[in-house]
């Protein structure tokens, strides 16, 4: 059997609500699309929710993205939308993957795993070259939304050390990487479990 059939036909039961964060080109969506497949459950992604505010707004993402780069009203909709979602699902003690650069610090201690994805910056480049962003645009963009972070929230989106598992996704294939998680999720052990590092609570 092939390690990409292996991995898509592999089946955990787990009720963990977990998030993944990273930036662009860092294959947090072909995670979270195997981990939904894996542990039948629900997946959202801030991308689909600032797609869901652009068609509410009749806006193209471009325009948004300018609009967002102009003052923080997109910003914080789209981060107060994904702080319901994780308070939802954060008491339903079902598996759900919430997906999004900030999903770690919004879900905060109602995550039971956060993980965060990220490769070197070419291999980043070259995953998100069929995009409509470019190398240098995407680099832009990133520096962009780390300063409204800080600036919002007061957040250092650098800072990882609250991650329950840091990947760098250039070093195993999709279907590894999947492996990789869902063998941290099947193990994991609330009983023996000594206690995720601390996240306050972000004022949005």
């Amino acid at each position: 059997m092939m390690e990409e059939d292996a991995a898509a036909g592999r089946s955990v039961d787990s009720n963990l609500f977990i998030t993944v964060s990273g930036p662009p080109g860092c294959g947090a969506t072909t995670l979270c699309e195997g981990l939904s497949r894996s542990l039948d459950c629900g997946y959202v992604s801030g991308g689909d929710i600032f797609r869901e505010l652009a068609e509410e707004r009749g806006m193209s993402l471009s325009q948004l993205i300018a609009k967002a780069d102009e003052s923080d009203e997109i910003d914080r909709a789209l981060d107060r939308r994904l702080r319901t979602i994780a308070e939802q699902w954060g008491t339903a003690n079902k598996a759900f993957v919430l997906e999004s650069r900030l999903a770690g610090w919004l879900a905060g201690n109602r995550a039971d795993l956060r993980i965060w994805l990220d490769a070197p910056e070419e291999v980043r480049v070259e995953r998100t070259a069929d995009r409509e962003e470019m190398g240098a645009e995407m680099r832009v963009r990133e520096v962009s939304e780390a300063g409204r972070y800080e600036s919002y929230y007061g957040i250092d989106v650098s800072d990882q050390s609250f991650y329950d598992l840091r990947v760098n996704t250039a070093r195993w294939s999709p279907e590894a990487l999947l492996e990789i998680v869902l063998t941290a999720v099947e193990e994991y052990d609330a009983e023996v479990d000594e206690g995720a590092f601390h996240t306050p609570d972000v004022e949005l």
